[in-house]
This record gives C-alpha cells, structure tokens and sequence, in this order.
C-alpha cells in the first residue's frame, strides 16, 4: 500500500502563489533565476546519459518524462520544447489548474494531475525530475521510493534540493524570507536533507548516483553551476548496471 506523501499545508501554501506563478517578478521570482541554471544541468545529464549531440534541438525526441512537483510548469514546459512526452504532477489543484492554462497557451500537449504521484496511472518515464520537492513532503524515504518506480529501465532521474548546513538556515529560510526574496513558510530548514542523506534514499530505493553538483549564487547572473553545495544541490541517479 503507496504512503501518503502530500503535505496539506505545503500544498495548499504553493497553491496559494498560483496565479503569479509565471511572473518573473512576482512570488516565484527565485525559481526563474533558478530555472535555467537547472535546466543547464538537466540537458548536460541527458546529453551524457543518452549520448545526445549537444547541438540537438530535440534531445528528448521519442522519450516520456514526468515533473514532479511541477508547480505551474517552469520545467515542464521546457522539457515538452525539447521533445518529450511530458506529464506533470503536483500536491496543489491551483498549480495544475495555472500549469494547463498557460501550455495550451504556449501550444504544449502536456498531461498535468493533482495528487500523489502514486494515484496516477501506472507508467513509467524514461525522465524523472522533482526540483526543490523533497524537502516539502511528509516521508522523504516513501517519497523518494514513488519517483524511483516511476523511473524506466535506462531511464534518467534529477533532483535538486536545498543543503541543511548553517549557511543555507541564515540565507535560505532567515535573510531570504524576511526580505520577500521568497514567501514566508516556504522553507522548513529541519527538513532539508544534506547530500549523504539523499544519496542513502536513493540507494535505499535500488539506484545509484552519477552525479552531483552544486547550485550557488553568481552575482552576474544569480545562481551558477558548481562550486560550493551549502546552498542547494543537483543530484543525477539512474538504475546500476
């Protein structure tokens, strides 16, 4: 029998900043400074993984994905742009209801649900990606379990998370919501896992990590690849063998 995962107070916290959820400027500003730094990563993993010529407009011709935590669609409609058969799943029916309205005003064929992701019908992707999710679910290991059987064989799956160090509690959860660079309650820091901690879920789940990076703050362009992981984190994993 599937864990409940959803935390009610954490969806309805995101459900809440919906309607703004595709302004640059408004409530999600930080996860459009933070998005194309992470799809950077995301097309380097497929690219490796996949061996896909870099130049390749289409890298994800031919294959499914699905977004976990999708939010209004930031990943997902880029994942749709490069090819792929993408599905959306998020805790809050605003989010989804924001992320159907703007794809068919973009053109994109993506399937959207609200819900757990173990109430969706029984499929699987050859793309898994879950951003800054993890962090806001009630069971980490159940959650983590969910995603992985969600993963096909040969398949591909990306998290990015925030660190639990003291860097990450001062400018993450205390300096960024006083200042409104993120709405408040947005981060539980108790809650953040730390690299050694996610790549034991993973495990625990039957995959391996490949990769890891960090995710820090550039002052040209405001997050980079690399460097330091106090912050946040991007992890690839994929089925051994």
């Amino acid at each position: 029998m599937s864990v409940a995962t959803i935390n009610p107070h954490e969806a309805a916290h995101f459900g809440a900043l919906a309607a703004d959820w595709w302004d640059p400027h408004g409530s999600s500003a930080m996860l459009h400074k933070l998005n194309p730094v992470r799809l950077a990563y995301i097309r380097d993993q497929i690219d490796a993984h996949w061996h896909v010529d870099a130049r390749e407009r289409f890298a994800l011709a031919g294959r499914s994905a699905i977004d976990v935590g999708c939010g209004a669609g930031l990943l997902a409609e880029p994942l749709a742009r490069m090819g792929a058969r993408v599905t959306g799943v998020d805790a809050a029916p605003e989010n989804i209801a924001a992320a159907q309205g703007h794809a068919a005003g973009q053109g994109l064929a993506i399937s959207y649900f609200a819900g757990e992701l173990a109430a969706l019908p029984p499929a699987t992707f050859d793309l898994v990606t879950s951003m800054e999710v993890v962090e806001h679910v009630t069971d980490p290991a159940a959650f983590i379990g969910e995603l992985a059987a969600r993963l096909a064989l040969g398949g591909l799956m990306i998290l990015s998370t925030p660190n639990r160090t003291m860097l990450s509690k001062l400018l993450l959860v205390e300096a960024a919501e006083r200042v409104g660079a993120v709405p408040r309650g947005t981060h539980d820091w108790d809650q953040f896992l730390k690299p050694g901690e996610l790549t034991k879920l993973l495990e625990g789940a039957g995959l391996e990590v490949v990769d890891r990076t960090g995710l820090s703050p550039s002052a040209a362009k405001g997050f980079k690849l690399g460097g330091s992981e106090a912050l946040n984190y991007l992890v690839a994993a994929r089925w051994p063998g």
